[in-house]
């Protein structure tokens, strides 16, 4: 099981800070929409450049263009792009094209489907690895991570990471549906000490991986 750390809602500056001091307890590195955003492909060049052995996913939450913009992620360093599941089918199988065709992958985020079988379409599509998420939005309105779970229960085949305000506290009730990738944000990039939240996390989801 992997810990991906999401930079999100920060600076260049903060995102390197951040990855410093908890990169021997990340397997993965997002970086994150709003930060490609504010400093586009370039932010990824740096972060690849300064982790070449790090799993890199951009978030770039594609929804059109998707030939187009997995190039700029792959060619930017990412191995990992994201797409959105309620894309076109054409701009999800244009993503994967251009993944299969470079050793990458796609990602598709799952924010704000609710019906399994649209996830039935994605892996009939060639999907094999998708975003449980609860958006921040629906976080602040209260919505939680475990009923996501439903979405791929019962399918074969796919690699599911899970998202959405995972903490310490919640975590063990998230690795008990065995996860392919955690994934964590504030609860460590805003900690006090972002090496020890991901530290006391990575040693968390260790255990279970031993169990």
């Amino acid at each position: 099981m992997n810990i991906q750390v999401a930079l999100d809602r920060l600076t260049r500056e903060e995102c390197f800070q951040i990855l410093e001091k908890t990169e021997p307890f990340v397997d993965w590195i997002e970086v994150g929409t709003g930060v490609i955003k504010e400093y586009g492909m370039s932010v990824i060049r740096d972060i690849r450049q300064a982790y070449p052995d790090k799993v890199i996913v951009a978030d770039m939450k594609t929804c059109d263009a998707g030939k187009h913009e997995a190039v700029q992620a792959f060619d930017a360093g990412a191995d990992i792009t994201t797409v959105m599941a309620f894309s076109a089918d054409k701009t999800i199988m244009d993503t994967l094209e251009v993944a299969e065709s470079r050793g990458k992958r796609v990602m598709i985020d799952l924010l704000g489907i609710s019906e399994k079988d649209r996830v039935l379409e994605l892996k009939d599509l060639g999907v094999t690895l998708v975003s449980l998420h609860i958006g921040k939005d629906m976080q602040e309105a209260g919505e939680e991570t475990g009923s996501l779970f439903d979405l791929t229960q019962g399918i074969s085949g796919l690699e599911s990471a899970v998202a959405g305000g995972i903490t310490l506290e919640t975590l063990p009730g998230i690795v008990e549906k065995w996860p392919d990738t955690v994934i964590i944000g504030s609860a460590i990039t805003k900690a006090g000490d972002p090496a020890e939240a991901a530290r006391a996390m990575k040693g968390l989801v260790s255990t279970c991986n031993r169990s």
